[in-house]
């Protein structure tokens, strides 16, 4: 497996963030826990946490208030490193020790790509823009959501992942995978 759908959700991510006016740094997100300011910070901070994942580094800084500065600048420096510690030799095949257990570097990119696309979807519904994002991606990270993410990964408080929500007939693959996910479409 390529970082090449890890990349591709950087991307979008990118093109989310860059849409962002400094008013809606306070509104609410599908993520109950953060709003608009602090799903930037988390998405600036996961790309410290998964690279320091992919080299044993101790994640340093993953909680800075990035959306209070160049958010834009911080995120492009961090998913740059992030995808390329994706990239080392061998890290696919490598049983990486994280904080919450052993995985392969391939299950790991796949989570990293994961959370990556799903938070550009959140901070997309909650600042107005366009949700259909990137359907053949959202169609692959929906089908694998559902091979991988088992009942005891899910809670009503949305901890790891939030309790699934029905989709509205005829929702895109990206909604599709939201409301997969805990999100209210």
């Amino acid at each position: 497996m390529s970082t090449q759908a890890l990349e591709q959700a950087v991307a979008i991510s990118r093109g989310i963030l860059e849409n962002v006016k400094a008013d809606q740094l306070g509104d609410t997100t599908p993520c109950a826990q953060w709003n608009v300011g602090g799903l930037i910070d988390h998405m600036v901070g996961a790309n410290i946490f998964f690279s320091s994942g992919v080299t044993g580094a101790p994640p340093a800084g993953i909680e800075a208030k990035f959306s209070e500065g160049d958010y834009l600048a911080a995120f492009d420096e961090h998913s740059a490193a992030c995808i390329a510690a994706f990239q080392g030799e061998g890290v696919m095949e490598k049983m990486l020790t994280l904080p919450f257990g052993v995985m392969p570097g391939v299950a790991f990119v796949g989570l990293a790509t994961n959370d990556t696309f799903t938070h550009a979807w959140d901070l997309a519904k909650a600042t107005g823009q366009d949700t259909n994002i990137a359907p053949d991606l959202a169609a692959t990270l929906l089908a694998a959501a559902k091979l991988s993410i088992q009942p005891a990964f899910r809670s009503e408080d949305g901890a790891v992942f939030g309790m699934e929500q029905a989709a509205p007939e005829g929702a895109s693959n990206a909604d599709q995978l939201a409301a997969f996910l805990g999100r209210t479409v």
